[in-house]
């Protein structure tokens, strides 16, 4: 008795209607899979460290102790660093009265002068009716019923975000348990002609992307001190607020330096006026920060480690800051990374191939 095989064509289409009914679950099942998707990277990233531990312990004690390190780490950076920066945000509160009055009296004449026009001033007062006016505006609310509403949407949105922050450690706790285990698991369920090579794909993505992190960590870390010493030295306020901030912004490539010099000249002008000295200073504080990291701290901490060019990470930026806004912006470069050792393999793949060497013909239908 013969089988009636499916047409190729239709085999295709329904192949083509799984995965994008597979896709579409998904999408519908985001919230859901958000916190499982962080877990998986923090377990990825503590991992290492766990493994490392676990050849003096049981593996299970050595989450515990990594997860209690990470907390006192955690605590310690806190009580040092939120004291200094909340003292950093109330001197900005504080000084906008005096912002307001140095636009009036001294930016205002300059643009005048230079450019033109007279713009209007501004008070203090106008700006707190205009900030009162857009909140009753776009959150008045009517009566009870609606302030109820409003009340109980907040606290399920705080509700959620405090689940989601006691679910995902939960969740890396489990991932890290089983990892080496559960990476088995899906290594042996692929075809057997195939595990060595996507052993060896996983193997070079794996290394490609410990270096991007830990890299990376460390420039973010030693740019921002840089910012913010020099900053500090120059006299500048909210310099410290604003070095580390061009730092931590510096995990996208260019944006630390674009935020960084713009606040940093816009407080400059605000704290010492027109002065060519001290906007020289400033200007040349983050020309040294951006010399560092072009020239010493990515060569030396990153260097050709994850393989992409200069004009393929201004690429691979801009192409995710367009596809998924902010959050396309930091996962760019590691995901560009994983795609260009896809690419090199499928590239190495296709020089060995028949194809290339001319000795089957490619048929795509």
């Amino acid at each position: 008795m013969r089988h009636r095989t499916l047409d190729p064509f239709f085999r295709r289409i329904l192949i083509v209607l799984f995965w994008v009914v597979f896709l579409y679950a998904l999408y519908l099942m985001r919230a859901v899979i958000l916190p499982f998707m962080a877990a998986f990277i923090l377990a990825y990233m503590l991992n290492p460290l766990v493994t490392q531990l676990a050849r003096y312990m049981n593996r299970m004690l050595a989450i515990v102790v990594v997860y209690f390190a990470s907390i006192l780490l955690t605590g310690a950076l806190v009580v040092w660093f939120v004291p200094v920066l909340w003292q950093q945000i109330t001197l900005a509160w504080e000084s906008l009265p005096l912002l307001v009055e140095w636009y009036n009296t001294t930016a205002r004449t300059w643009i005048s002068q230079h450019m033109g026009g007279r713009p209007m001033p501004l008070e203090v007062d106008v700006i707190s009716n205009a900030l009162i006016e857009y909140a009753q505006k776009n959150y008045q609310v009517a009566d009870a019923q609606s302030l109820i509403k409003q009340a109980l949407n907040s606290g399920m949105m705080v509700a959620n975000n405090v689940g989601m922050a006691v679910m995902v450690p939960i969740l890396t706790f489990y991932f890290l348990i089983g990892w080496q285990k559960r990476l088995n698991t899906w290594l042996h369920a692929m075809p057997k002609p195939h595990q060595k090579k996507a052993l060896e794909i996983a193997k070079d993505c794996d290394t490609t992307l410990m270096n991007f992190i830990k890299g990376q960590l460390s420039v973010m870390l030693l740019l921002g001190a840089i910012y913010a010493i020099q900053l500090q030295l120059i006299g500048l306020k909210f310099g410290l607020l604003i070095g580390v901030g061009a730092g931590v912004a510096s995990f996208v490539p260019y944006l630390g330096f674009g935020v960084g010099i713009i606040a940093a000249i816009v407080v400059g002008l605000f704290q010492f006026g027109f002065d060519p000295i001290y906007i020289g200073l400033i200007i040349g504080a983050f020309m040294v920060g951006q010399a560092m990291e072009g020239y010493v701290l990515q060569p030396l901490l990153l260097g050709d480690k994850i393989g992409l060019s200069p004009l393929w990470v201004i690429f691979s930026v801009l192409a995710g800051a367009s596809l998924f806004g902010f959050v396309g912006m930091l996962i760019a470069l590691p995901v560009s990374a994983i795609l260009n050792v896809l690419f090199h393999h499928a590239y190495c793949a296709y020089l060995n191939s028949d194809w290339y060497k001319g000795q089957k013909q490619l048929t795509l239908w």
